[in-house]
């Protein structure tokens, strides 16, 4: 692995306790919620927080191990970082910002200057290289502070929330820019972000962060088809149970139960997809194994479709077209009747 980290670090009221690996030009990306330790992690890994206790190492080079009392200075670090406000110096030009890490690693000014600029070029930001950063759009402030982390040929890029502060049109089109770059880059990737979107078109591997603890790590599809969390189920938009199986029914811990095909026995997650869900306003006549009364407890729209939030004893979350909507009259709120089929219910072991 280019990247292995054992991190134990204690910031506040936040325990961070977290083993990292991430392979030769592999882009992971940490997702959690606010408050997880997601900017902590990235920030020990840069050598910018020390940490309590644990190592880091880059392409088997120690850069930090507090049991053999070792720590590299962040300036001495083969690491790039982006971070979210992006940090440029308002008294330096967009070419002298860009250069500026190549000067601390002890590049002379000529070439590190010379370096910025062909990185400038390679950003599209040439005719911007006199200005200074107070004359940036946003995209193009985190495109010269992209410029300025790559100047130096890390061997680890460090992306925190680099989208965040961006407006929507302005992420669309910086997020395409990065995926291009990150895509050229040699070394090794890790990427902090809340939205799903911007992780699943940059990252081969999802760590989800939880107060200080990964509770998953696998690709986007994985993450996707089989989440491990409440708040990982909800990155993705599906409903996630955990119950004990036995007989084909998951009973819960609220007294609902799913019936399910082949779950085997034991503890399990259950993942019912809110597409799944048909509503309607009388007991339902028909074959589907699970029916559920509920109430119509909040109507979102979204687009072309209808999101339902449903309070009883398996509150879930339907999808239904609008015009499905309207007949049912779900704004005005009231009893409902839920149906999902056993083979639209996917478990599997918690």
């Amino acid at each position: 692995m280019t990247l292995a980290a054992s991190l134990s670090v204690r910031r506040g009221p936040l325990r961070l306790a977290v083993d990292i690996e991430v392979g030769e030009g592999e882009v992971a990306a940490v997702l959690g919620p606010n408050g997880a330790g997601k900017s902590t992690m990235l920030a020990a890994v840069a050598g910018l927080l020390p940490i309590g206790e644990g190592r880091v190492v880059l392409d088997g080079k120690v850069l930090e191990d507090t049991a053999l009392g070792t720590r590299l200075s962040p300036q001495r670090r083969p690491v790039g970082v982006v971070f979210q406000e992006r940090r440029l110096f308002p008294h330096l030009s967009v070419l002298d910002n860009v250069a500026f890490g190549l000067r601390t690693r002890g590049e002379g000014r000529a070439t590190a200057r010379r370096r910025a600029e062909e990185w400038l070029a390679r950003l599209g930001l040439t005719e911007l290289a006199g200005g200074r950063p107070e004359q940036l759009s946003g995209g193009q402030a985190q495109l010269a502070a992209l410029a300025r982390a790559l100047a130096t040929k890390p061997r680890l890029l460090l992306l925190d929330e680099p989208l965040a502060a961006l407006d929507v049109a302005t992420r669309a089109e910086v997020r395409r820019e990065l995926v291009r770059h990150l895509r050229s880059f040699a070394g090794t990737r890790l990427l902090v972000t809340h939205d799903p979107l911007e992780a699943m078109a940059l990252a081969d591997r999802l760590l989800v962060l939880e107060e200080g603890r990964i509770v998953q790590s696998g690709t986007p599809a994985d993450v996707r088809e089989r989440p491990r969390s409440r708040y990982a189920a909800d990155l993705v938009g599906v409903n996630l149970f955990r119950g004990r199986a036995r007989a084909g029914v998951v009973e819960l811990p609220s007294g609902g139960r799913i019936v399910v095909a082949g779950a085997g026995v034991g503890e399990v997650f259950a993942v019912v997809h809110p597409r799944s869900v048909a509503l309607h306003r009388q007991d339902p006549e028909g074959s589907p194994r699970n029916v559920w009364r509920a109430t119509a407890e909040r109507v979102d729209v979204e687009g072309d479709r209808v999101r339902v939030l449903l309070g009883g004893s398996v509150p879930l979350v339907a999808e239904v077209t609008p015009a499905a909507a309207d007949e049912l009259r779900l704004a005005e709120g009231g009893p409902v009747w839920a149906t999902v089929k056993a083979t639209e219910v996917v478990a599997y072991p918690a």
